[in-house]
C-alpha cells in the first residue's frame, strides 16, 4: 500500500496520487491544472492527513504521560471512547484530583468483554474536572457525548493539544511533537479517515492557533502580552543572549522562574525551538491559505516561551540534584529539591536525611539495570521523595506507637495492649484478638526481663511473630487439626529447636495428650517452653526407643545362640531398661525366651520372627514367678515329709495352707495326716542312697531342683545326683489332700439336705405307682371296642323292651292320640301367630326404620351403580332420569347466578375505571399538600371525577327499543348474528389467540383489559373460567412457537399472553387471595415503625442531600450524582446499610414462610398457566434443564404476581387504606428491598457488581432458592380444566341456561372491525365459519345503527360528545351457537348424540324395560303413550315461565313435544347414524349412549352443587366490590372536602383573585391587582445555588445577566425573562406544576433557555419563599 504526506502546493498534478514520491513530500510530475473538484478530492485528503498526524502526535504525547502504550493511530479514536486512557492522564497531571479508585474499568476488562457501559462516562468526566483543577481555559473543553457518542473526537484530539501545551507551560509534562510530514499513511487508512470526518459533519478545529487562543484566554492585557512575545522572538532571532534575557524579564510577557545566570541556554533553546517551528510552518503553507494562517504558526506562543524556560530550569535543578546525591550532601540536596523549576511537591527539611538515602539507593538500582550511569528525572525524584515521607512518617507513628505498647504492657491492660499492637503504625506482625490475655502475660514478663523495662521495635517484632504463631497452634491444638499443627510447627516465626520433620506426627500426638491434660487442669494455653520441652521429651524418647530396639536384637541373638550367660549378659544391658533381671535364673530365662520365640515363629509361620521387649519383659517376669513359685513349693515338700518322718501332725494344716497354698478344712487335719502318712510309707525304701536334692517340674516343661539339706535351688540339673524317691511329689500331697477334702465335702453335702434327699426318693415312689397306673389304663384303652359291644348289648336289650311296653298302649288308644295332637298343634300355631302379631305392633317404628333402611339401602347401591359401574344397566338409569329435569328451584338459581354476574361485572369495570381517576388524583393532591398552588387542575378533575362516579351509581343504561334490540326482523337478526359471533370466539380460542399477535402491543394490552375479559364476563363462573383458562393456553403456546427463540425471552420479552394472566389473577378474581397470602405479613413489616431497611448507597445519599437543601435553601456542596463506593464514604450512608442488612433477612423469612405455607391459596388459573408454560418450554427446548424451566416459572408465579404487590400493597388492595391515607415512604422501602431480595433468590440470582455490598446475603439467597425451586414444581403439579371443571366444549348443549356476557356498542364495534382487519390472518380456509359469520355481518355499523333513528338529536352542538358517551352504553347478549342439528342435514354427531340422548331420557322415563333395543321394538300402550303426554304438557308449562335467556333452541323443544312413538323412530334413525359412524353398537344393545346418559345425570348434580357454591361466591365478591365502592366513595368525599376547605383558604389568601369552583377566574373590585415582578441577576442566583451553570459563559460574566420572574394570569404560572447588559434576549414559560412533577420523578437539575442548568429543588424554594410566603 502506497503512503501519503500531504502536496507541497497547490498548482501540482494528479500524478502524485499514482506512486510519484520525491523527497518528504508528494510531488508533481505533471504540469496539468487541477480540476476544482480534484483540488477539493485534494484538500479533504489532506485535512485527513493532517489530523492523523495530530492524533499521532496525541498518541506519543501520552504514551511518553502515561508509560503505556495506547491503540494504533487509526484505531485510536474508538480507544479513548471509554475514558479510561483519559482517566489515567488526569490522574497523571493532577493525582490529588483523580485516584486510581475513581477510574472505572481500569484494566478494561469490562469494555473488552461487552463493550461500552453507561459508567464509562464517569473516566472522562473525571479527566474534564482533573483540567478544570489545573486552570485550563474552558473553551477547549468537549461534552461529554462527543466522546461517549462519538459526536466529535475531534474537539477532544484538540483538547488533549491545547492541554498539552498548558502542562508544558507549567512544567509537567513534555512538549508535544510536531510530525506533520513526518510520518506515513496509506491511501486506505486516509481515505477511510476522509470517511469519518465526513461523518462527523463539522468544522476541523485550527490545531495550529492553540498557542495564540491560550494566550488570549489566560492574559488581562492581550496587546502588551502580544508585543512582549514578539520583542521575545525578535530578539531569539539575533541570538544575542543579554537581550534576550531582558525581553525575557518584561513583565507584560507574564513569564516565571527566569534566572539571568541561564541567559546562554534559554537561547539556545530558545532558537532551536523557533527554528523547529518555523521549519514545520513551512511545510504547512502550501496547504493553508494566507486568510487562514495565524501569525503565531512561525512565533513562539507565550506557552512554548514558558515551556522552554521550564524546560532548562528543570534540567539545571536535576544536575543539582543529581550532582548533590553523587557527593552525598545533604545540604545541596536539600537546595536542589526546593528549587522552584521541579516543582516538587512535600520537600519537608526534617526528612533530608531519608531524601538523601532514598535516592541514593534509587540511583544506584538504575545504574545497576542500564549498566552505565544515569540521571534521575523529575518523576523518578518525586517519586521518591514521596516514598521518603511515607517512610519518614511511618518510622515516626513506629516509635509512637512502641511507646504506647510499652506503657499498655506496663499499666497490665490485655484490651490495651492488643488495640496497641494492632495499631498498622506499629508495624508488627499479625496480632490475634482472641489471645489477648496470652499477649499481655508473656510481653510483660519480658519487659520485666530487659534491664531498662522497656521492648524495642525488634524485640516486639520477634516476641509478637513468635507469641501469635504459638497462639495459633493452640488454637489448633484445640481444633485437634494435625496436618494444621504440624504446618504450625514448621513455621520458622515459631522458632522451635530440635525440630525433626520425621517426627512431627509424634509431636503432634503427644502435643495433643499435653494439652488435653493440661485443660483438664485449667492451664489453657501451652506456652513456647512448654511446647519446646515436650519437642525435646518426644526427641529422647525416639532416641531411647531406637536404643532399646538394637538391644532387643542382641537379646533376640543371645537366645538364638542358646547360651544363657550370653542371654543374661543382653537382658542385663542399659539401653534395654528391662525389669527385675536376675543372673541366678539366666538359665531358666534361656528356656523361657527360647520356647516363646520358637511358639512365636510356629504361630507366624515365620522363622526370622523376633520377640519383641513386651514379650522378653513377659518372659522374665514369668521365669522370676516359676522360680518363686517352684522353691515355696519345694520348701513345703520338704516341711511336710520331715513332719510326716517325725510323726508329727500339728504343722500340717499350716503347711498345706501357706506353702501349698492349698483350701484345707481344720476337721479333716487327722485325715490329711493320716491318708499322707500312709502314702510316705509306701514309697518308703531301704537303704540310704537317696540325694539331698528334690526334683520339681515348672509348668510341665522346666526343671527345678531343691537341696533340702542346704536350701538351695537351682535350675540346672546337679551333677551326679538323683533326686528323693522317697518322699511325696507336690502332685502327690496335692491329690491326697485334695480327695480328703472332696470326701468331707460329699458327706457335709449329704447331711445339710436330708430333707431334698427324702423328698427325691418320694418322688421317685410316686413315679413308680404313676407308671403302674399308666400301663393299666392303657391296656383297657387297647380293649375299649370290646366294652363297648357289651355294654351296647346291654342297652338294647333294655331299650327295645321299653319300646314294646309302650306301643302297645298307644295301639290301645288311638282316637284319643289323634284328638290330643290337633287339638296342641292348633294351640301352638295360634299362640306363635298373636306372639308375632304383637311383636310387630310394639315394634311398628323399627320395622319403618328398617324398611326405609332397605329402601335406602338398594336406592344407594342403583346410585353407586349408576356413577361407578362401567356399564350401568338401564333399569338403574330409568330410576335416576329425572334428575335430569329442571326445578323452578333450578330457574331461581339461575336467575340469581346471571343477575349477580352481571352486577358483578359492571362493579369490576366501575371500579377500575374509578380507581384509575383516583390515582391520578392522589398525585396532584399530594403535589397540591405541598406547595398549595395549581388548584385549578385539582378542581377541573376533581368535577370530572364527582361526574363519574354519580353515573356509576345510577343502573346500568339499557338501550331503548329503537336500537338493536328493537322488535323488527332485521334487527332481531342482527342481534343474533353478534350472539353467534361472539359465541364462536369465546368457544373457539384460536381466533382471539392470533386476533391478539396481529396487533401492536400497547393496542393489543387495551383490546385484552376491555374486549376479552368482558367477553369472558372475567371468569365469573366455572365455564367461563374453562374458556379462558383455554384461551390462556393457546395464546400461550402460539406465542411460544412463534416469538419465542431462547428461553430467556420469556423473562426478558415481556410476553402478552403472561401480562394477560397476571392482570387477570391479580385483579378482580385473584385479588382477595394475594390479600390473604400477604396482607398479615405485610401488615407485621409496615406496623413495626423500629423497622428501616434501605439497601442502596446512592438512594440514602441522594435523599440526604435533597433533605439538607430543602431545609436550609442552600446548594450543598456535595455532588448530587455520586457512585455507590463515594456514597459509602459517608457515615451516614454506612450507618444505614449495617442497620438495613442486620434486619432484611429476618423480615424476608417471615414472608417466605407466608409464601410457602400457601401454595393451596393460589388461584388455580395461575398455577395451571404456570404448568402450560413449563411443559410448551420443555417441548420448544428439551436440552434446557429443570433449573431453567423453573426460573422461568418462579418469573411468572413470583417475580410478576407476587412482587409488585409487596412493593405496592396499597396498589393492589392487600391493605385497607383509609381515605387520604398513603404508605409512608421509609414502609414502602422496606418493602421493596424485601422484594428484591426475594426476586433475587427466585430467580438464584447473586449479589454482585453494582450490589457487591450486598453480597453477605448469597448463601442465604442459595438456599431460598432451593426452597423456591420445591414451590415452583409444587405449584406446577395441578390437574387438567377438565378434570377440574368436569367441563368440555359441549356442555353448552345440556345446560339450563344460555351463557350472557355485557359489553359496550364501542367493544363490539370495535371488536368487529378488529375481526374484518385481520380476517386473513385469523381465519386463513374460505369455509371457516369465522368468514361465514362475518360475511352475514356485513361491514362494521357506527353507533347510531345500534342506537336507532332518533337517538341522538341531529342538531344538537354536543352530538359527538353525546355519540361518545352513548357508546359505552352496556348491552346483554345471550351467546348461541349458530349451528345446531336441524333435521334432515348432516352435522356435528356430538351434538346429534346429545340429541338423542334427550329423546330417549323421554322414552326411558314413560316406558320400562331392560334393554334399550327392548324399548324401541316393544309398541307403547295406551297408559304409557298417555304419561308421555303428560310430560310433554309439564315441559310446555315449564317452557312458557322460562326467561327467554334461559330457553333451549327451538329445534330440541320441538322434538320434546313428540309422541313417543315418533321419539322412538327418530331414536331408532340417530343411532343408525351414530353406529355407522363408530359412536355406538347394536352388538351392545347400545350400551355406549346409556354410559353417557349415566355421566349427563353424574355431571347435572355436580354442576347444581357449583351453582350453589358460585352463588355464595358471587355474593362475597359482590360485598367486596361494594365495599370498595364505598371506600372510594370516601375518598371522593375526602378530596372533596380537602379542595373546598383549599379553596376557601386561598380566596382568604390571595390578595389578586379568588378562584371559583368552575375554575375561572372572579376579579375582586374593578380592578386587577398586579403583583410586583422579581429580578435577580445570575451572579446573585449562582450564590444561592439555583444557577448552576450557563453554557459559552464564564462565571465573571454572570453579573451581567438579569433574570426577570413575573406570576402570570394562572396561579403556578410564571414568565422568566433573561436580560444580557440589558438587553432582553429570551423568554420562557415556566409552570410550577411541571417543577413539581419533575421534583416528584427525582429530577435533580433542568436546563433553562437550553443553556442555564438550574437546581430544581432551589428553584421551588426560591418561588415558594417569594411567591407564597412559605
Amino acid at each position: 500500500m502506497r503512503s501519503w504526506r500531504p502536496c507541497s502546493g497547490p498548482a501540482t498534478a494528479v500524478s502524485g496520487l499514482l506512486g510519484g514520491v520525491s523527497g518528504p513530500f508528494l510531488t508533481i510530475v505533471d504540469d496539468e491544472r487541477l480540476s476544482a473538484e480534484e483540488m477539493d478530492e485534494r484538500r479533504r485528503q489532506n485535512i485527513a492527513y493532517e489530523y492523523l498526524c495530530h492524533l499521532e502526535e496525541a498518541k506519543r504525547w501520552m504514551e511518553v504521560c502515561l508509560d503505556e502504550e495506547l491503540p494504533p493511530t487509526t484505531e485510536l479514536e474508538e480507544g479513548l471512547r471509554n475514558g479510561v486512557y483519559l482517566a489515567k492522564l488526569a490522574k497523571f497531571f493532577a493525582p490529588d484530583v483523580v485516584s486510581d479508585k475513581k477510574i472505572y474499568d481500569a484494566e478494561q476488562s469490562r469494555y473488552k468483554r461487552s463493550g461500552l457501559h453507561f459508567r464509562h462516562t464517569d473516566n472522562t468526566v473525571q479527566w474534564l474536572r482533573a483540567m478544570e483543577s489545573i486552570g485550563l481555559p474552558k473553551i477547549f473543553y468537549p461534552e461529554t457525548t462527543d466522546v461517549y457518542d462519538r459526536k466529535n473526537i475531534p474537539r477532544m484530539i484538540y483538547c488533549i493539544h491545547a492541554l498539552s501545551l498548558y502542562l508544558f507551560k507549567l512544567g509537567l509534562a513534555p512538549q508535544i511533537q510536531d510530525l506533520l510530514g513526518k510520518v506515513d499513511f496509506t491511501e486506505e487508512e486516509i481515505s477511510n479517515m476522509r470517511k469519518e470526518l465526513e461523518k462527523y459533519g463539522i468544522q476541523m478545529p485550527s490545531f495550529s492557533k492553540i498557542g495564540g487562543i491560550l494566550a488570549s484566554e489566560l492574559s488581562v492585557d492581550e496587546a502588551a502580552l502580544h508585543a512582549a512575545v514578539i520583542a521575545i522572538n525578535e530578539a531569539v532571532e539575533k541570538g544575542i543572549a543579554e537581550q534576550t534575557i531582558v525581553t525575557l524579564r518584561n513583565p507584560n510577557a507574564m513569564l516565571l522562574n527566569v534566572d539571568e545566570e541561564l541567559a546562554q541556554d534559554y537561547q539556545n533553546e530558545l532558537f532551536d525551538a523557533k527554528r523547529k517551528k518555523e521549519s514545520n510552518a513551512r511545510l504547512k503553507n502550501g496547504t493553508i491559505s494566507d486568510e487562514e494562517r495565524d501569525v503565531y504558526e512561525e512565533l513562539l506562543t507565550q506557552a512554548e516561551i514558558q515551556g522552554n524556560i521550564n524546560k532548562i530550569n528543570i534540567h539545571i535543578a536535576l544536575v543539582q540534584v543529581n550532582e548533590a546525591i553523587d557527593r552525598q550532601d545533604e545540604g545541596a540536596l536539600m537546595a536542589g529539591l526546593n528549587r522552584p523549576a521541579l516543582s516538587l511537591l512535600e520537600v519537608l527539611p526534617q526528612n533530608s536525611s531519608w531524601y538523601l538515602l532514598q535516592l541514593c539507593d534509587s540511583k544506584e538500582q538504575k545504574m545497576q539495570i542500564a549498566g552505565i550511569p544515569n540521571m534521575l528525572d523529575k518523576s523518578e525524584i518525586q517519586n521518591e521523595v514521596s516514598v521518603a515521607n511515607a517512610e519518614a512518617e511511618a518510622h515516626k507513628l513506629k516509635l509512637i506507637a512502641v511507646d504506647n505498647i510499652n506503657t499498655a504492657i506496663r499499666n497490665c491492660d490485655p484490651s490495651k495492649t492488643l488495640v496497641a499492637l494492632m495499631k498498622p503504625e506499629a508495624q508488627l506482625p499479625v496480632v490475634h484478638s482472641f489471645a489477648a490475655a496470652i499477649y499481655q502475660t508473656e510481653l510483660f514478663n519480658l519487659q520485666q526481663q530487659n534491664a531498662v523495662n522497656y521492648l524495642a521495635h525488634d524485640e516486639l517484632s520477634i516476641a509478637v511473630e513468635m507469641l501469635s504463631a504459638v497462639v495459633l497452634l493452640n488454637q489448633t491444638l484445640e481444633n485437634k487439626d494435625i496436618l494444621m499443627i504440624k504446618n504450625h510447627l514448621r513455621d520458622p516465626c515459631i522458632g522451635f529447636n530440635n525440630l525433626e520433620e520425621e517426627n512431627l506426627q509424634r509431636y503432634a500426638d503427644t502435643l495433643l495428650s499435653i494439652k488435653s491434660e493440661a485443660s483438664s487442669q485449667g492451664q489453657d494455653y501451652l506456652s513456647w517452653n512448654d511446647i519446646q520441652n515436650c519437642i525435646d521429651m518426644v526427641n529422647m524418647q525416639i532416641q531411647e526407643e531406637n536404643e532399646r530396639i538394637i538391644a532387643i536384637g542382641h537379646i533376640n541373638e543371645a537366645v538364638d545362640q542358646g547360651n544363657p550367660d550370653k542371654t543374661l549378659e543382653a537382658l542385663l544391658l542399659p539401653t534395654a531398661k528391662l525389669q527385675d533381671v536376675r543372673p541366678v535364673n539366666a538359665r531358666h530365662y534361656q528356656d523361657v525366651l527360647h520356647h516363646a520365640k520358637a511358639q512365636k515363629c510356629k504361630e507366624s509361620q515365620d522363622e526370622s520372627a523376633l520377640l519383641w521387649l513386651d514379650e522378653i519383659q513377659r518372659g522374665i517376669n514369668d521365669s522370676n514367678n516359676n522360680i518363686k513359685e517352684a522353691a515355696i513349693l519345694a520348701v513345703g515338700i520338704s516341711m511336710l515329709n520331715k513332719s510326716l518322718e517325725k510323726g508329727d501332725s500339728q504343722p500340717v494344716l499350716m503347711i498345706l495352707q501357706s506353702k501349698f497354698g492349698l483350701r484345707v478344712i481344720p476337721e479333716c487335719a487327722e485325715a490329711y495326716f493320716r491318708n499322707l502318712s500312709e502314702a510316705k510309707n509306701m514309697k518308703t525304701t531301704e537303704g540310704s542312697s537317696e540325694s539331698p536334692w528334690i526334683k520339681i517340674v515348672m509348668k510341665a516343661m522346666y526343671d527345678y531342683y531343691y537341696n533340702v539339706e542346704t536350701e538351695e535351688g537351682t535350675c540346672v540339673t546337679p551333677k551326679g545326683v538323683l533326686p528323693k524317691m522317697s518322699w511325696l511329689t507336690g502332685e502327690e500331697i496335692q491329690n491326697i489332700v485334695g480327695q480328703v477334702t472332696a470326701d468331707y465335702n460329699r458327706e457335709q453335702l449329704w447331711l445339710a439336705n436330708e430333707n431334698l434327699i427324702v423328698g427325691l426318693q418320694a418322688r421317685a415312689r410316686g413315679f413308680l405307682v404313676r407308671k403302674n397306673y399308666q400301663e393299666r389304663k392303657a391296656y383297657l384303652q387297647n380293649q375299649e371296642p370290646s366294652a363297648i359291644k357289651i355294654q351296647a348289648f346291654w342297652k338294647g336289650f333294655k331299650q327295645r323292651k321299653s319300646y314294646v311296653d309302650r306301643l302297645k298302649v298307644l295301639r290301645g288308644n288311638v282316637a284319643a292320640v289323634v284328638k290330643i295332637q290337633s287339638w296342641v298343634k292348633m294351640w301352638l300355631a295360634r299362640r306363635a301367630y298373636r306372639k308375632r302379631l304383637q311383636y310387630f305392633k310394639d315394634h311398628n317404628d323399627q320395622i319403618v326404620k328398617i324398611q326405609a333402611f332397605l329402601r335406602a339401602n338398594k336406592a344407594r347401591e342403583d346410585y353407586r351403580t349408576l356413577i361407578g359401574a362401567e356399564n350401568p344397566p338401564l333399569t338403574v338409569l330409568r330410576k335416576f332420569a329425572y334428575l335430569l329435569d329442571q326445578s323452578d328451584l333450578d330457574f331461581q338459581e339461575e336467575l340469581e347466578v346471571t343477575r349477580l354476574r352481571e352486577e358483578v361485572v359492571t362493579k369490576i369495570r366501575s371500579n377500575q375505571q374509578l380507581e384509575k381517576d383516583l390515582n391520578l388524583m392522589d398525585i396532584k393532591i399530594g403535589l397540591l399538600v405541598k406547595n398549595r398552588i395549581t388548584l385549578q387542575d385539582v378542581v377541573l378533575h376533581s368535577k370530572k371525577l364527582n361526574k363519574k362516579s354519580k353515573s356509576q351509581l345510577k343502573e346500568m343504561v339499557m338501550v331503548d327499543k329503537q336500537g338493536i334490540k328493537g322488535l323488527s326482523k332485521e334487527r332481531r337478526k342482527k342481534l343474533e348474528a353478534y350472539q353467534h359471533l361472539f359465541y364462536l370466539l369465546q368457544t373457539n380460542p384460536t381466533y382471539l389467540a392470533k386476533l391478539i399477535f396481529q396487533m401492536p402491543q400497547n393496542k393489543s394490552t387495551k383490546f385484552m383489559d376491555t374486549v376479552i375479559f368482558t367477553l369472558y364476563n372475567y371468569a365469573s363462573n366455572q365455564r367461563e373460567e374453562y374458556l379462558l383458562l383455554k384461551l390462556f393456553k393457546t395464546a400461550l403456546e402460539e406465542e411460544i412457537t412463534s416469538k419465542v427463540d431462547q428461553i430467556q425471552d420469556i423473562v426478558t420479552g415481556n410476553p402478552t399472553v403472561i401480562k394477560m394472566v397476571v392482570s387477570f389473577n391479580r385483579g378482580a378474581r385473584g385479588q382477595n387471595t394475594l390479600r390473604q397470602l400477604l396482607a398479615p405479613v405485610v401488615k407485621e413489616i409496615m406496623e413495626d415503625k423500629s423497622l428501616i431497611i434501605n439497601t442502596s448507597p446512592v438512594d440514602v445519599y441522594k435523599s440526604w442531600v435533597n433533605q439538607l437543601e430543602m431545609q436550609t435553601g442552600e446548594a450543598s456542596k456535595l455532588p448530587y450524582d455520586v457512585t455507590t463506593e463515594q456514597a459509602l464514604t459517608h457515615t451516614e450512608v454506612v450507618s444505614k446499610l449495617e442497620s438495613s442488612i442486620q434486619s432484611l433477612r429476618a423480615v424476608t423469612d417471615k414472608v417466605l414462610t407466608s409464601i410457602f405455607s400457601s401454595l393451596n391459596m393460589m388461584p388455580y388459573g395461575m398455577r395451571y398457566i404456570a404448568k402450560v408454560l413449563k411443559s410448551s418450554l420443555h417441548e420448544k427446548f428439551p436440552d434446557a434443564t429443570e433449573d431453567e424451566l423453573l426460573k422461568i416459572v418462579g418469573n411468572l408465579l413470583y417475580y410478576r404476581y407476587m412482587n409488585p404487590a409487596i412493593v405496592a400493597p396499597d396498589g393492589f388492595d392487600i391493605i385497607d387504606m383509609t381515605a387520604g391515607g398513603q404508605i409512608h415512604p421509609d414502609q414502602r422501602r422496606n418493602l421493596g428491598c424485601v422484594a428484591k431480595v426475594l426476586q433475587h433468590a427466585a430467580s438464584n440470582k447473586l449479589f454482585e457488581g453494582e450490589s457487591e455490598h450486598l453480597s453477605s446475603m448469597n448463601t442465604y439467597l442459595s438456599q431460598t432458592y432451593q426452597k423456591f425451586r420445591n414451590f415452583f414444581q409444587a405449584a406446577c403439579d395441578v390437574p387438567e380444566p377438565e378434570e377440574k371443571f368436569n367441563i368440555d366444549e359441549y356442555s353448552d348443549m345440556v345446560t339450563l341456561s344460555k351463557p350472557v356476557i355485557y359489553i359496550s356498542i364501542e367493544e363490539i364495534i370495535n371488536t368487529h372491525s378488529l375481526l374484518l382487519e385481520h380476517q386473513d390472518a385469523i381465519a386463513t380456509e374460505t369455509n371457516d365459519l369465522l368468514n361465514e359469520l362475518l360475511e352475514g355481518l356485513g361491514p362494521v355499523p357506527d353507533i347510531e345503527s345500534f342506537l336507532g333513528e332518533g337517538a341522538v338529536d341531529p342538531n344538537d352542538p354536543n352530538r359527538e360528545s353525546t355519540l361518545n358517551q352513548l357508546a359505552k352504553t352496556e348491552i346483554s347478549l345471550s351467546l348461541t351457537s349458530k349451528y345446531e342439528l336441524r333435521e334432515g342435514e348432516d352435522q356435528d354427531l356430538k351434538s346429534l348424540m346429545i340429541k338423542t340422548k334427550r329423546l330417549i331420557v323421554d322414552v326411558i322415563r314413560t316406558q320400562p324395560g331392560d334393554t334399550l333395543s327392548e324399548i324401541l321394538e316393544t309398541p307403547a300402550t295406551a297408559q304409557q303413550e298417555s304419561e308421555n303426554l303428560k310430560l310433554v304438557e309439564k315441559r310446555a308449562i315449564l317452557d312458557s315461565k322460562t326467561p327467554e335467556k334461559m330457553k333451549n333452541s327451538q329445534a330440541i323443544f320441538e322434538d320434546g313435544q313428540l309422541p313417543i312413538e315418533q321419539k322412538k323412530r327418530k331414536i331408532q334413525r340417530n343411532l343408525r347414524t351414530l353406529e355407522q359412524a363408530g359412536l355406538v353398537s347394536s352388538a351392545t344393545k347400545y350400551q355406549e349412549i346409556i354410559n353417557e346418559i349415566a355421566k349427563d345425570i353424574r355431571n347435572q348434580r355436580r354442576y347444581r352443587h357449583h351453582r350453589k357454591a358460585e352463588l355464595v361466591k358471587l355474593q362475597q365478591t359482590l360485598n367486596a366490590l361494594n365495599s370498595k365502592t364505598a371506600f372510594y366513595e370516601e375518598q371522593i368525599n375526602y378530596y372533596n372536602t380537602y379542595i373546598k376547605t383549599c379553596l376557601d383558604n386561598l380566596t382568604r389568601k390571595n390578595s389578586r383573585r379568588s378562584i371559583k369552583l368552575d375554575g375561572k377566574e372572579e376579579v375582586k373590585g374593578s380592578k386587577k391587582l398586579k403583583q410586583t415582578s422579581l429580578k435577580y441577576t445570575a451572579a446573585r442566583l449562582h450564590e444561592k445555588g439555583v444557577i448552576l451553570e450557563i453554557e459559552d459563559l464564564q462565571t465573571n460574566q454572570f453579573k451581567n445577566v438579569m433574570f426577570d420572574i413575573t406570576p402570570g394570569e394562572e396561579v403556578g404560572d410564571f414568565e422568566i425573562k433573561a436580560k444580557f447588559l440589558g438587553v432582553e434576549m429570551e423568554k420562557v414559560q415556566l409552570h410550577f406544576q411541571d417543577l413539581l412533577q419533575m421534583q416528584y420523578e427525582g429530577v435533580a437539575v433542568m436546563k433553562m433557555f437550553d443553556k442555564a442548568k438550574v437546581n430544581v429543588n432551589l428553584l421551588i424554594f426560591l418561588l415558594n419563599k417569594k411567591f407564597y410566603g412559605k
